[in-house]
């Protein structure tokens, strides 16, 4: 059990990042254990495909420890901004004392031993910590990079979704609902975590606590450390949409009231997303998609809100109203 204790002020200072390492990191679990990630197949295929002539692919693969399937904290460091730039990341990464780098590894693996050729690495921490570093940013450009934009837009859409919530509802709805493992009461945050034995219980008294939407956890997680913001990484909403390349045809009812295209984006915001977003999964150029929004958020049907660089759409009440009557 991970257990938060959260005054007044740690839940008014609550906030929300997303972190691109972080999805680099533990999307490694999908690489795993393909048959409990079966959301993201189309990314594991790919995926397998680019890195299976990898020298390193063993090393790579061996950072998740076996059985608990534990990461070593150092890779994915706490989020300091809403939106990190993964270079900054990286370059902290690269600025974890050597020993650290090592007491993570053999952390991760919680008495388990070591893969020869990780644990021959650890009798020489600097090189430790340099390869391992190098080796994430190579994985990220190929596995990752080439879509974060789309991966980003779904993180952002729930940061926004929960921020609004807290706005309307208070911190206890946020933090109830962020996944079945999560409960909260008395002041308390407590993390069920049954896959291994764990019993970390520390008040946040002022450090900064913060919600990571992630899209590779299959329930909660948070790495702990005394000196550091505590940090609750959970499964973010969407996820269902962020392979999909199917172009849904406008409800035939609606479209004869507002235009076939409006009515089939209309109907694709079920959640937030940007305009970019919106044109990969329409198939169409995002000029286009920002005319149609321009024109269902004059009419009340849409509305906007920004998140880091970025503006997220979402229906309406009125909007649900007029795709809910079709449904």
């Amino acid at each position: 059990m991970i257990s938060y204790r959260l005054g007044v002020d740690d839940l008014a200072d609550m906030r929300f990042a997303c972190s691109p390492l972080l999805e680099a990191a533990t999307s490694l679990w999908a690489l795993q254990e393909p048959s409990a990630h079966v959301l993201h197949l189309p990314w594991i295929r790919r995926t397998q495909a680019l890195i299976a002539d990898w020298p390193d692919r063993e090393l790579l693969l061996a950072l998740v420890a076996p059985e608990v399937g534990w990461l070593p904290d150092f890779l994915t460091p706490r989020p300091d901004s809403p939106l990190p730039d993964v270079a900054d990341e990286l370059s902290r990464v690269r600025a974890t004392p050597p020993s650290r780098a090592v007491s993570d590894i053999i952390g991760a693996y919680d008495g388990r031993p070591l893969p020869s050729r990780l644990a021959s690495l650890c009798e020489q921490p600097r090189r430790l910590r340099d390869q391992l570093s190098d080796l994430l940013a190579a994985y990220w450009e190929v596995a990752v990079e080439p879509h974060w934009r789309r991966m980003q837009s779904v993180l952002e859409a729930d940061m926004v979704y929960r921020a609004r919530l807290l706005a309307r509802d208070g911190a206890a709805a946020v933090l109830t609902g962020l996944d079945p493992s999560a409960v909260w009461s008395d002041g308390v945050l407590r993390l069920r975590v049954s896959s291994y034995v764990l019993d970390y219980d520390v008040a946040v008294e002022g450090r900064g606590f913060w919600l990571v939407p992630t899209l590779f956890a299959k329930h909660a997680i948070s790495p702990v450390g005394a000196n550091e913001p505590p940090t609750v990484a959970y499964p973010a909403r969407g996820i269902g949409t962020l392979w999909e390349t199917t172009v849904e045809a406008g409800p035939e009812a609606l479209g004869e009231l507002i235009g076939r295209a409006r009515a089939g984006l209309l109907a694709a915001l079920d959640q937030p997303a940007s305009t970019l977003e919106l044109a990969r999964r329409r198939g169409v150029s995002p000029s286009a998609i920002s005319q149609q929004l321009a024109t269902l958020t004059a009419n009340g049907l849409v509305s906007k809100a920004r998140a880091g660089r970025v503006v997220l759409y979402a229906r309406t009440e009125l909007g649900d109203q007029l795709v809910g009557r079709r449904l």
